[in-house]
């Protein structure tokens, strides 16, 4: 089984490799704008470039694959202060990779990550289920909600077989710019791992869905051979996540780094709460009946993240 990968260089990539590496069935071709750190194997390709420009997507792609891990994105505050951009990346290249994965007739399963930002900013108080309709606000979550209706179209009409997965919340991301207005959800783990002191932009009360990468890595790649019988008509799925209020988060850091949550202090950012601190409860069963899961408890979650940084 061919497998293509793009974001591979990424956060999520980089696990998703680690993951796909421990099946020997699988032949890998990986695709970023930057791969440092990666190194190639018989079973797996490196690919610098681009996905905005065809001789990558063609050379990405050669003479067919069988699957497509579709990570590589213009993320949410990137995209909004360049759309442009947003666009050539999140929906023009987008779709011209899907026609080409497709072009070889072998229906490739194709899974693309979207974003719970489709769900909109002002989310239901009584709570987000796989009935809620999608109301983007952000340019980010509106690129994702369209690319989610072009693939389940192209499930339809036989071209590939496709899965949108919807990420919530992902730490502990690397320190440094990310284009995330959620960033500052990993920042809190760097700084109390670091024993540095933290001026939180949401208040204590704040509540976030959040998973870790490496579940997330295990989500997408079940996603490439889980049964199309177990996928709803729409194709897409809102992934199970935990939802944790941000004062138990960083008592729980805080318990697992040693260091005391009084470094932790509060400047409250109104609209960053309302967009990313107020999220109500989540009910996911048509993912939960598909196998996915979340990370099962605040604890692993965190211990998660905190392996994760020690490994970059």
């Amino acid at each position: 089984m061919k497998v293509l990968v793009t974001g591979a260089g990424g956060f999520v990539g980089r696990e998703v490799l680690r993951i796909l590496a421990q099946d020997p069935s699988l032949q890998v071709v990986a695709v970023d704008t930057g791969l440092r750190g990666l190194a190639a194997s018989p079973r797996l390709r490196l690919l610098a470039g681009n996905i905005t420009d065809e001789s990558v997507r063609e050379a990405a792609v050669g003479d067919g694959v069988d699957a497509l891990v579709h990570l590589a994105a213009v993320p949410g505050g990137a995209a909004e202060m360049d759309p442009a951009a947003s666009r050539r990346v999140n929906i023009d290249a987008t779709l011209d990779l899907f026609d080409g994965v497709a072009r070889e007739g072998r229906r490739p399963r194709v899974v693309f990550a979207s974003t719970i930002a489709v769900f909109g900013d002002t989310l239901p108080p009584g709570g987000v289920d796989d009935s809620t309709p999608l109301a983007p606000r952000l340019i980010y979550g509106a690129h994702k909600a369209m690319i989610e209706t072009m693939l389940s179209t192209l499930h339809r009409r036989g071209a590939v077989s496709g899965v949108s997965l919807r990420l919530p919340g992902i730490i502990a991301r690397p320190k440094g710019p990310s284009g995330m207005k959620s960033a500052f959800m990993s920042n809190l783990f760097h700084a109390l791992r670091e024993g540095e002191s933290f001026v939180s932009p949401v208040s204590p009360a704040a509540t976030i869905w959040l998973m870790s990468v490496q579940q997330v890595a295990l989500n997408l790649v079940h996603a490439l051979r889980v049964d199309d019988a177990r996928i709803p008509a729409e194709r897409a799925l809102t992934l199970p996540a935990l939802r944790i209020g941000w004062s138990d988060l960083i008592a729980e850091v805080a318990r697992q780094t040693g260091a005391p949550s009084s470094t932790v202090s509060f400047e409250p950012d109104a609209a960053l709460e309302e967009a990313f601190g107020a999220y109500p409860p989540l009910s996911t069963p048509a993912a939960e009946r598909a196998g996915f899961a979340h990370d099962g408890d605040t604890a692993t979650l965190v211990a998660r993240a905190l392996e994760q940084i020690a490994r970059l």
